[in-house]
């Protein structure tokens, strides 16, 4: 089925004059004019017209309706330019976007995090990661020419193109890769606006500088003030994503930047096409109300997870709310299927399959380097915990117990206090939360059968609980794996940091298990991939 996104313009025409005016409204407070010679002799041609002024972009249709007098006024869809006549006109135009992959109405495996198979219900926002290599868009036709030219003449004699009698090319050029740009991330790093300069001067060789060893310094710079620019821009027209990080008044405190920070693509999503916070809050009430039935429809509770995300997040990046406000206004997020499906939301990747496929291809060498470690009886601090939880792996070489071995001894390699992460308890009554799950901030609850430790083995373990803000928020989780990646997903769907003391460890698992970001790591978590890709420990 395909959808509308939100963009809605209105259009007066006078047509008795030789120009063509245009009065589009973008929103309440960007209302732009437009003027042209005369109206076009086709619709195509009109619709190629207010592209390329009005900047509309995107791989759907565009349609144009005109007010059709025979039917009191009402909107119609416009095939023929002969229906508009008269001194004034007035055209709605509507960006469709493409046909969206229809979803599989197979019953979902309630206890899976996949929902490869679980249709998510109406969404909005960004649904494809940053590129890599990142695709340099097609510029307007004469651009196109002079570029074509000018790689001619660079392969040629070298010679370059120069911009500073091309103001037009650049100005194009920058408008046409900001807004690419910006359709996969409001605030891009550093290193990835070097990999757009470095892909634009790749694709268009006569664009590169003289003097510079790269070819593309300048671009870079150039590129990091029109993104400046462009957030301006679309922060005046409304655009929440931006406008949650507006200048403060003198006197108020200043807080972090609120962007997405963990290679997240729909970090704060604009409202879908004809809907308010009023209406949204509706649909969080049906949700509320579904939730607590004894049979809840769970296909509609996963079609209103959906439809108010946008809603969801405004609340909890906007106003940062203790994780038990956000248990009272949204309880179904807090299960393994909503988690998972949030996290696609938010990343645009399957958070279980991210995770256990890329645990699994680490798995022999993270073994391998812990036993090299083991061998070399190197002074880790931690050592004799470590050695520990090789002995168990030791005695029970299980796929299941591997993958607990291998993240349990992760933050000893890379030399991080697991303390105050992970508790472990013998069996206890459901409602019994220890007096130590008060300590933490960010951690796991192993309950086993048995008093054991770090040495617990899969087969010891009941069940796994996440604890957050010192509270355990959910339960009966099948292992430690499972455990691992489902408090990654809610640390994503909450927007809570990861702890300081493991900040690596869980660097690791998003970066390097998971392949989320993985271009850009800190030179611990950098050198310990290098090791793992050694063929020899």
């Amino acid at each position: 089925m395909s959808h509308f996104i939100p963009r809605s313009f209105s259009i007066f025409s006078h047509q008795h004059q030789a120009s063509m005016l245009l009065h589009v409204i973008l929103s309440d407070d960007n209302i732009q004019r437009v003027c042209t010679e005369a109206l076009p002799e086709t619709v195509d041609e009109l619709k190629l017209m207010l592209m390329t002024r009005l900047n509309l972009e995107g791989e759907g249709e565009m349609i144009i309706q005109f007010q059709d007098e025979e039917f009191r006024g009402e909107f119609c869809n416009l095939n023929n330019m002969q229906d508009l006549h008269g001194e004034k006109i007035k055209l709605k135009v509507i960006m469709k976007a493409p046909p969206s992959i229809p979803q599989s109405d197979d019953t979902p495996d309630t206890e899976s995090l996949d929902t490869s198979c679980w249709s998510s219900g109406e969404t909005s926002g960004r649904s494809k990661p940053w590129p890599n290599p990142f695709p340099i868009p097609t510029f307007s036709y004469d651009i196109e020419l002079k570029l074509s030219r000018g790689n001619e003449d660079y392969q040629r004699d070298g010679s370059l193109l120069p911009l500073s009698s091309h103001t037009d090319i650049k100005i194009d050029i920058l408008d046409k890769v900001g807004r690419a740009m910006y359709e996969y991330n409001a605030y891009p790093t550093q290193k990835q606006i070097e990999e757009v300069a470095k892909a634009l001067v790749e694709k268009h060789p006569c664009l590169k500088e003289p003097g510079s060893k790269e070819g593309f310094y300048c671009w870079k710079f150039s590129l990091s003030f029109k993104m400046g620019n462009l957030r301006q821009k679309f922060r005046i027209a409304g655009s929440r994503e931006l406008a949650v990080n507006r200048k403060r008044s003198a006197g108020q405190i200043t807080r972090k930047m609120k962007k997405a920070r963990r290679c997240e693509t729909n970090f704060l999503p604009e409202f879908l096409q004809g809907r308010t916070s009023n209406s949204l809050e509706e649909d969080r009430e049906s949700l509320l109300d579904e939730v607590k039935k004894k049979k809840p429809d769970y296909y509609l509770i996963n079609s209103l997870m959906g439809q108010t995300f946008a809603l969801r997040r405004k609340e909890i990046v906007g106003n940062e709310p203790l994780v038990t406000e956000i248990q009272s206004r949204w309880p179904a997020l807090f299960s393994e299927r909503q988690i998972g499906a949030e996290f696609t939301r938010l990343v645009s990747a399957d958070l279980l399959k991210s995770f256990l496929s890329g645990l699994d291809r680490y798995l022999p060498r993270l073994i391998n380097l812990y036993e090299a470690q083991k061998q070399r009886k190197t002074n880790l601090g931690h050592d004799a915990k470590l050695q520990s939880l090789l002995v168990s792996f030791d005695s029970v070489k299980s796929n299941q117990n591997r993958r607990s071995t291998a993240l349990l001894a992760l933050p000893f390699i890379l030399k991080e206090d697991v303390s105050n992460f992970i508790r472990f308890s013998e069996t206890m009554d459901a409602a019994e939360v220890p007096a130590e799950t008060k300590e933490l901030s960010v951690g796991l609850l192993v309950t086993t059968d048995q008093n054991t430790e770090m040495t617990a083995q899969s087969k010891n373990v009941v069940n796994v609980s996440i604890i957050l803000e010192g509270c355990i928020v959910l339960r009966e989780l099948r292992d430690l794996p499972n455990g691992f990646a489902v408090l990654i997903g809610l640390l994503y769907c909450l927007n809570i940091d990861y702890p300081k003391e493991l900040k690596y460890t869980f660097e690791f698992i998003q970066k390097v298990i998971m392949d989320i970001g993985g271009s850009a790591c800190s030179a611990r978590v950098h050198g310990l991939r290098n090791k793992l890709l050694q063929r020899t420990m």
